[in-house]
């Protein structure tokens, strides 16, 4: 994957890189959702976001300060492109996390909100290996996490009234 030179891949991934940095797309996304969508998507941004918020203390509050990797090496990349790669531990893919979590949990809530948010989020993860910031195994643990996170996000407001007295 770190090796594909398409001139699309290499004109289309950096943008995506630039509007995943800091969760900006699935902000985007749930502000989208919360405008246009209706109660339905009023529920499924406040999901998403929910889930993108646990998937991001596990993946870098949690995963990130137990497993300490470094990132591949510059000369794997042959387009270059390695100057911008960050200095925390390549396992697990914070931005998988969060994007598998805001999409999972969307589509959950609102099935078309969901399919919305699926293809940007293949292309998150898709950058991160072609970038060279990760590993294909650090994107697959960011999916998992995403989807455990998902998981959490769903059983909270289950599990709220069982611990009230």
């Amino acid at each position: 994957m770190a090796s594909w030179n398409s001139p699309a891949a290499r004109g289309l991934l950096p943008a995506v890189e630039e509007a995943a940095e800091h969760t900006k797309l699935w902000w985007a996304a749930a502000l989208v959702m919360a405008v246009k969508g209706g109660r339905r998507g009023r529920s499924a941004a406040a999901s998403g976001v929910l889930a993108m918020a646990v998937a991001e203390l596990l993946s870098n509050g949690v995963a990130k300060q137990l497993v300490q990797r470094r990132r591949p090496p510059a000369q794997w990349i042959p387009h270059g492109d390695v100057d911008d790669r960050p200095d925390s531990s390549s396992f697990p893919s914070g931005h998988t996390a969060a994007a598998v979590a805001f999409t999972a949990a969307t589509a959950a809530a609102w099935p078309w909100g969901g399919a919305a948010c699926a293809v940007p989020t293949v292309l998150v993860a898709v950058e991160r290996v072609h970038s060279g910031a990760h590993y294909p195994s650090d994107v697959a643990a960011g999916a998992v996490i995403g989807g455990v996170a998902t998981a959490l996000a769903r059983l909270t407001p289950r599990l709220l009234p069982r611990c009230r007295p």
